[in-house]
């Protein structure tokens, strides 16, 4: 029996040692993969960060500028001689408290004038006045609203919702003309918005490519990449502008040096933040130009129906230049056009600084790993010196010199060894630090398409 039982007894033993090691080596395994789903979660966690910081500001910005739009101090005129006119418009002051600018003008001419120029953007012009281009000419039986449509849509709407109900305390329908509409196949005027949206989209995804991608490249280079991307972007949106959509019907190479100023700023800008924000560089460009941007630009609510602080962005930020100066260059003949081609030329300024700025940091950047790396080689290079054989012992210390001679070679030995380790480990490192920045690169497209 004994030869029966031992082979069972060597069984239970093997069984016994299988059951004693499968444990260890699953919780192993087991503590492997929750190690690796840990660290996993923690890097979706950290990029989650970025899409819920953008639905913060993209809540806040839209929100704050959109949701309720209402005049602030927005200008307006009744036109008409004599104390009736005088009495209408501080009658509507009274009852605007503060959200109307209300000023009487002489005649109808110099009201056109102002809409043009976009100095009021409404004049009402009282029964029995001159409705001709000076103060003489036919007159109206009917109050008539004058209005500018090509300059805002919305605030002209405003303005009519204003002044229809002044002219039926006054027994008569309101008669609007519009001075200045817009094109044909662009009704609303919002269509110059929307392109402003298609070009930024365009600008601002290609910062993720020339900063991630091109990486590798020198930083002159990714600014040469940064101005032909423009230019190609400009280009689309002249023909997004004109042959393909007609939102304007002339004009369309002055919209195309705008679009391309436009474009050629935010490329340079985010091309030169790139260096410094790395992976949050999509979100920084959003933040620039799509939260502030769009909501200050005017295109859907000019300033005069948003608050003080959009208000004030309107004044400067490039989204309102390119807005307002292809307004001002498709519909009010170049009036204040100058002004809007400057702010377009400040922001491609500070992008050429922001460049510039990203050269200098590389430049250092460069420097300080050529000198970790030439620390490294000399490392090296002393580990492999010491590998060389020294001459042969003196004869009659044979035995003394073979046994120093010994240590000090197996000494040396170490030393290269751990001179060459060291060496290899610096470049793992270095590899490392490439692989996670080319991660990085990926998931910043990514994020940026996504968007």
């Amino acid at each position: 029996m004994s030869p029966v039982r031992r082979p069972e007894h060597g069984n239970d033993q093997g069984r016994g040692r299988g059951t004693g090691h499968r444990p260890g080596d699953g919780g192993g395994r087991g503590s492997g993969h929750r190690a690796g789903h840990s660290a996993g979660l923690r890097h979706v966690l950290t990029h989650l960060v970025t899409p819920l910081l953008m639905c913060i500001g993209m809540g806040l910005a839209y929100l704050g500028a959109f949701a309720n739009p209402a005049p602030h101090h927005l200008p307006v005129a009744v036109v008409g001689q004599g104390r009736s006119a005088q009495l209408l418009a501080q009658s509507i002051n009274d009852k605007a408290g503060g959200d109307l600018e209300v000023r009487t003008i002489a005649d109808r001419a110099t009201a056109i004038e102002l809409l043009r120029h976009q100095d009021i953007f409404g004049a009402y012009v009282l029964p029995g006045q001159a409705t001709g281009q000076g103060t003489t000419g036919g007159t109206e039986a009917v109050p008539e609203l004058v209005v500018a449509t090509a300059g805002s849509d919305t605030s002209a709407s405003v303005v009519q919702k204003i002044f229809t109900p002044v002219a039926a305390q006054q027994g008569a329908p309101l008669k609007v003309t519009d001075v200045a509409p817009t094109a044909e196949d662009d009704p609303t005027g919002q269509g110059i918005f929307f392109l402003l949206v298609a070009i930024s989209i365009g600008s601002y995804a290609s910062v993720a490519v020339i900063g991630g991608a091109g990486a590798v490249l020198p930083i002159r280079l990714r600014g040469m990449l940064a101005i032909g991307t423009s230019f190609v972007v400009g280009v689309i949106g002249a023909l997004f502008a004109g042959p393909v959509f007609h939102l304007v019907d002339h004009g369309l190479w002055g919209l195309w040096g705008m679009a391309w100023l436009y474009s050629a700023g935010i490329l340079l800008i985010g091309t030169g933040l790139h260096t410094f924000l790395k992976r949050w560089t999509t979100l920084g460009v959003m933040a620039l130009f799509v939260m502030l941007n769009f909501t200050s630009s005017g295109g859907i609510f000019r300033p005069e129906m948003q608050n003080g602080f959009f208000a004030a962005l309107h004044a400067f930020w490039n989204g309102a230049g390119f807005v307002e100066g292809t307004r001002s260059h498709v519909y009010f003949d170049g009036y204040g056009l100058t002004g809007h081609v400057w702010t377009l030329v400040l922001w491609l300024v500070v992008g050429v600084l922001a460049v510039g700025a990203a050269a200098l940091a590389e430049k250092r950047r460069r420097a300080a790993e050529a000198a970790v790396a030439a620390g490294a080689a000399a490392v090296a290079a002393a580990a492999v010196a010491a590998t060389v054989p020294e001459r042969a012992p003196v004869a009659g210390s044979e035995g003394g010199c073979d046994s120093a001679g010994g240590s000090e070679r197996e000494g040396r030995r170490g030393a290269a060894s751990g001179g060459v380790s060291g060496a290899v480990a610096a470049g793992d490192a270095a590899g490392g630090a490439r692989d996670v920045e080319d991660e990085d690169a990926e998931e910043e497209m990514e994020e940026a398409v996504g968007v």
